[in-house]
């Protein structure tokens, strides 16, 4: 198969500043590539050169065949390109820039001069925004009085608004809340399953774990590392990312995975400033100065990054001693117990003095016993280990789970589960059982809920969504779970670090009707799933 983009030796400077330099690469139809890198790598100014914004100091792009000539009207070649600020006609309407430059009306092949068919646009129009879940109360509003968010789902629409080869994707999600970024995942697939080439880049490694085939990592200006999506891991990424040569150099898996990006962000942004400072060798004594500040602010970074998993070790060790504690109490003080009372009621009990009656009726309640401390082991067990993610997977484990949660407390629980959930690598499946486990533990004791619901789906082949919710209190005014450990509680900081090790992310909502709701996104090998339609907001 011959590839549809094909990116020769493409370079790229602003003054005396080079940004892109000899980039070369290949996307084929149908093929989902990432392309990320960090602040300063060049990401954005390569994908303002693929839609025709930028012009090359040197190299070549054939797209479809055709040697492109800057510059060149993307929609012409059927190359749709979505910005991460979305540009509109601030004083139009939204179905005017949904279909600017694509406006519907007859006879087409007088272009402008046409005559609109402005319902037939209005209809169109309410269809793809009901097609991407967003709704507004007129069409006919202008978008300069629209959010950020509802900006951008527009210039999404208007990708939608004819044939389309290839799409351009330069970090749309900054703007996005979550369910509208699982919303252009879920559409980069239908491309993807249509045949269209998706070019998507991202700093959000989730994202582009989850939808891509390749990537792409772009490092101070060149291509580091083109990798098949499925034959890397987050560990490798980075380190091309930060400029890592040595693989025994690893990075270290930081648990709080959302300070671990903050941190990465910072050590970026000083590594691009050093880069620019180097170019003014005039400036040197100011350069030494800028240097040693940056180095210092570097340190502290890294000493807070320390002292973060130093407290997050200690935690760890006491909490793995207290639920050593727990098990030995719940050992000694219910099962030798009752194992010491059956022993007693045998050790009483005289056959040849007793009817028969009354020694069935004593026998009867020794079994009654048994029966019942073979239930408490088997619960202690489960808790430990549920046997049946080992047989019958992670579904059938959850149901359980549910089934006997839901007679201990009288919480009603719904659970919602994937058709297609299949079987997943054995340490992510237990790690999803104990999340859910520490989810509804967490209701039990702090929402005061009556009704809970479990969720788990599939949102790309790469990845899973476990969703919390319930109709309880809430989350209380100032809650942050980075505080829980300090207090005790450990139930939403040990979810919290299961998701991260998992390279996860976790969000924590109020929900609008009360109540509180726990998302996880869970990356996991590619699954194989049918198409699907995209979840409305």
């Amino acid at each position: 198969m011959k590839p549809l983009l094909c990116v020769k030796n493409v370079s790229k400077s602003f003054g005396t500043l080079p940004v892109i330099k000899n980039v070369s690469m290949d996307v084929f139809p149908g093929e989902v590539v990432g392309l990320t890198g960090s602040t300063g790598s060049g990401k954005s100014v390569l994908m303002m050169l693929l839609a025709g914004l930028y012009t090359p100091n040197s190299g070549e792009i054939i797209f479809d065949g055709v040697h492109l000539e800057w510059p060149f009207s993307a929609q012409s070649h059927g190359i749709g390109v979505i910005h991460q600020k979305p540009t509109l006609a601030e004083h139009f309407d939204i179905t005017s820039n949904i279909f600017l430059g694509n406006e519907i009306g007859n006879p087409k092949q007088i272009g402008l001069l046409r005559r609109l068919n402005r319902y037939k646009m209005n209809e169109e129009a309410v269809r793809l925004l009901d097609y991407l879940g967003v709704n507004f109360d007129s069409l006919n509003e202008k978008v300069f009085n629209l959010s950020g968010e509802q900006r951008q789902m527009i210039a999404i629409a208007r990708v939608l608004t004819f044939p389309l080869k290839m799409v351009i994707i330069d970090e749309p999600t900054i703007s996005l809340s979550y369910p509208n970024q699982q919303n252009l995942l879920g559409l980069i697939q239908d491309w993807q399953q249509k045949g269209v080439a998706v070019l998507f880049s991202s700093n959000n490694l989730e994202h582009i774990f989850s939808v891509t085939d390749r990537m792409i990592i772009l490092h101070k200006g060149r291509k580091a590392a083109d990798h098949r999506t499925d034959e890397t891991n987050r560990e490798e990424v980075m380190n091309h990312l930060l400029g890592i040569h040595d693989p025994k150099k690893t990075l270290l898996s930081v648990w709080d995975f959302d300070s671990y990006n903050l941190v990465r962000e910072k050590a970026e942004k000083i590594s691009y400033h050093q880069m620019l400072l180097e170019k003014d060798l005039a400036a040197e004594g100011t350069l030494n100065r800028q240097l040693t500040e940056k180095l210092v602010e570097q340190l502290q970074v890294l000493e807070q990054t320390n002292q973060a998993l130093l407290r997050a070790q200690k935690r760890l060790l006491s909490e793995e001693e207290l639920k050593r504690k727990q098990l030995a109490r719940e050992i000694h003080d219910q099962i030798i117990q009752d194992l010491l009372s059956i022993n007693y009621e045998l050790e009483g009990l005289d056959i040849g003095s007793y009817e028969k009656a009354i020694l069935d009726e004593n026998l009867s309640f020794i079994r009654e016993s048994i029966r019942e401390l073979i239930d408490g082991l088997r619960q202690i067990c489960g808790n430990l280990r549920p046997p049946t993610i080992d047989s019958l997977g992670i579904g059938a484990a959850i149901k359980s789970h549910a089934n006997g949660w839901m007679k201990r407390t009288k919480i009603d629980v719904e659970i919602d589960l994937d058709a297609e959930l299949g079987r997943l690598p054995e340490s992510i499946e237990l790690s999803i059982f104990r999340i859910i486990q520490e989810g509804l533990n967490n209701i039990w004791k702090h929402a005061n809920a009556t009704q809970a619901k479990i969720s788990l789906y599939h949102t790309s082949p790469r990845a899973l969504t476990i969703s919390i919710s319930d109709n309880g209190i809430g989350w209380p005014r100032g809650f942050d779970v980075s505080n829980l450990a300090d207090k005790g509680h450990f139930g939403l900081t040990g979810i919290s670090e299961r998701v991260a090790l998992l390279g996860g992310r976790l969000h924590l909502q109020h929900k609008k009707e009360g109540g509180a709701l726990i998302t996880a996104e869970i990356p996991h090998p590619k699954v194989n799933l049918k198409p699907r339609m995209i979840k409305k907001s």
